[in-house]
This record gives C-alpha cells, structure tokens and sequence, in this order.
C-alpha cells in the first residue's frame, strides 16, 4: 500500500550551550558509533515545535496540555454564563470532565503554609480541581463540553448536571466531545488517556533525539559576580558558581505520518474548505516549526540562538527513513575547523549510495534547503528551494498525494 510519509533531516550548528539539562544539570549526552555525542531530547525539540505554533496558527486550532483540565473547562462555562460563581464553574467542569474521560479529577490536597508573623497554619485558598496526570484538550472540545455542561445543569444546577450525565446517550456525548475535533497538535503528537485507552490518539509524528555528529565534550564555565555594594576594601566575589556545557554540529531527524495527520485531524472544520485544507496546514506549520525551533534550556546564559544551515526534506511513499548512518563514524574536524563542511559531504555520499542499493519508489520527491558554501555538496540532491518555496511545495504536494489517494 503507497503511504505519504514526511521526513525532515536537519544539519544545525549551536554554539556553547545546554540546551537540555540531564538530573545533574549537565548537557544531555549519548554513545554512538562508540563516541559520546551531544543530545538534544525529542521531548525537549517537540515542545519547542509545539510552542512556535503560537506564532503560526490560531488558538483555535492548538490544545492545551495540563492537569488543571477542570479550571480550563471553568473558564469556557463562565465565558458562556457569566452569572456563575467560580466555585460552581470548577464543580460542574469537573463532573463534565469525569463522565468525558473517566478520569479522577480532585482538589489536590496542598501543605499549609506558615503565617510569617503569628507561625500558625493558614488554610490553603479554594483551588480548582485537577487530574491526576497531564490531559491534552483541543478548544474545541473544551468548548462543546462547556455547552454540554451548561444544557445539563440548567443554569448550574450540580445534581440536575450529574442526572443528565448518568443517561447512557448523554455520557456517550461527553465522550464524544473529547474524541473528535483533533487541534493540529494533538493530531501530530498524539494523547493518551490513562483511565480511558479508547481516547488515545496516536501520534502522527515521530521525533528522533537530536546529536552531535561527532565526538562532543562536556565543558564548564565557573563564574562570579561582583556584590554591587562592594566598596574598593572589600575583595572577592559576591557568588561563585559554575555551569557545564557543550557546542555541537547536530543531525536532527522527524518523519510525519500525513495518513495518521489526516485521519486525526478528519476533512476540516469549515464547510468551505477543502478536505485537505487542515492537513496541509498542519504540515506546513510542522515543517515551519520543527525547522525554526530551539529549546531554550539556559538560553539567557548563552544566548545561542542559531537556525540550521542544511534542511534535506522528502515525501515519501512506503517508510520513514533517517540517515543518521552516515555518521555512525563520527566526523573528523576539518582541516580549518568545523564539522559542517564534512557532515554535508558525508551526506552527499551516503544518501546516493542507500538510494541506490534499496531503489527509490515512484513518486518520492526531495527538496533541499541550504545555507552558505560549506553547504554546497547537497545541491545535487534535490531541488534547492528557499524556506518559503519549500512550505509552499510541500504542502501542494501533500494535497495532490491525498487527493489522489481518495
């Protein structure tokens, strides 16, 4: 069966950083080819990605992952009748959310705090109650629970809403509600829902750890600073501390099922788009973010905000494919520095030779997108395109495929 897959492959070089911090606060790490390489987490790159969505698309269209699922929901009922008090709002959310996902939704119990002057217990403010575990809800479906709950509690009525969420067919509805409607990001990264396995979402989209395509050093810098006040008597510093971390030439890796895409996100929300519409926008705003985004772990102390200088992006028709095999030897410094120029080269030799060896099916496209001359060995791997071209090419591409395809 031919399938649409999108793999993404990135080249990006990032100064002295620490971009993802292990438990001892040093830059994550990993052996390979027998090396120990810089990493990047696929947890850490993905919730980069997630949050340029903000800047790329609607907040219509983005979910919300949080335990705090009930005060969310609070907020779309009190939008739809203000009359309500806060309190009522949160014990109707929670209820809604309990019969939509069958999951325990609790005021978490929090350890009084001291009073600074007396040294009694205060007792903890009213807080709204939360889930045990992260939930991840579209506005959409937040929205239609909202109606939901306001329709079965007639004006707030808690006993009349947990009546009206007993009967078989309303429940059902509630359950629904959660379960269709995707937002673009629950689409690509998928859901789960501990209490409730019918409610997964699968993930569209799978992200490789990110690292260094050779070998990479943890480093660390010990700091001072200066106590302000000092007067010129008073020598030493006001704190001394130190801070590890590493620079790197990184291979960064993504495949993006667009089926899954399309089957998650269903044919739109809008009876005037094209059944491909939210699809190609998702992709679109996937390949934007993925290829732009960097985790901000310490970035105030490094300031290392780079963007990748080689972006080789396929559609293919049978499997995902990554080429982090060309550098399962590591790559040696140039003969002027750097590792770029060889990483590229490396690249140039091994993606012809897989090629050739397993055959490229019909209908595989490539596009290159490239950034100075240490680059150059690529351009005969593709069409050499601009970041915009690219979004564009992609994306028309992408609905041609499913067009065909339907």
């Amino acid at each position: 069966m031919t399938r649409t897959i999108l793999d993404i492959h990135i080249l990006q070089t990032v100064p002295p950083s620490n971009l993802n911090r292990d438990d001892t606060g040093a830059p994550k790490s990993a052996v390979f080819g027998g090396v120990r390489r810089a990493r990047v987490s696929s947890q850490a790159w993905k919730r980069a990605t997630r949050q340029t969505f903000d800047d790329l698309l609607p907040a219509s269209e983005l979910g919300v992952r949080t335990k705090k699922v009930a005060e969310a929901l609070a907020e779309r009922i009190a939008t739809l009748d203000s009359s309500l008090p806060t309190q009522t709002t949160w014990e109707l959310a929670a209820e809604t959310m309990r019969a939509a996902t069958g999951s325990k939704i609790e005021v978490r119990t929090r350890k009084a705090k001291k009073d600074d002057e007396s040294g009694s217990d205060n007792a903890d403010e009213a807080s709204a109650p939360e889930s045990a575990y992260l939930m991840f809800l579209s506005r959409h479906q937040l929205d239609e629970l909202a109606a939901l709950t306001l329709e079965g509690s007639s004006g707030g009525d808690l006993t009349k809403l947990k009546e009206f969420l007993k009967k078989k067919e309303n429940k059902a509805r509630a359950r629904q509600s959660v379960d269709t409607k995707h937002s673009v990001d629950i689409a690509l990264f998928g859901r789960m829902v501990a209490d409730s396995a019918g409610l997964n979402v699968e993930a569209a989209t799978q992200v490789a750890h990110a690292i260094s395509i050779h070998r990479s050093e943890i480093e660390s810098d010990y700091f001072t600073a200066v106590d302000d006040r000092n007067t010129e008597d008073e020598t030493g510093a006001g704190m001394v501390g130190s801070i590890d971390f590493n620079s790197a030439t990184l291979y960064r890796y993504a495949a993006v099922d667009i089926d899954e895409l399309h089957k998650n996100l269903g044919t739109g929300l809008r009876e005037n788009e094209s059944p491909t519409t939210p699809t190609q926008k998702a992709v679109g705003a996937f390949l934007e973010g993925f290829i732009t985004s960097l985790p901000t772990g310490k970035i105030n102390t490094f300031g290392n905000h780079t963007l990748p200088a080689a972006v080789i992006v396929k559609l293919r028709t049978r499997r995902p494919v990554s080429f982090v095999g060309a550098f399962e030897e590591p790559v040696r410094q140039g003969e002027e520095g750097g590792f770029l120029r060889e990483g590229c080269k490396r690249l140039a030799r091994y993606v012809p030779e897989l090629e050739k060896q397993y055959g490229v099916p019909d209908g595989e496209q490539t596009w290159i997108f490239r950034v100075g001359e240490a680059t150059a060995t690529l351009e005969d791997l593709g069409v050499e395109v601009t970041l915009a071209e690219l979004l564009n090419d992609v994306e028309t591409a992408v609905a041609e495929r499913l067009g065909s395809s339907t």
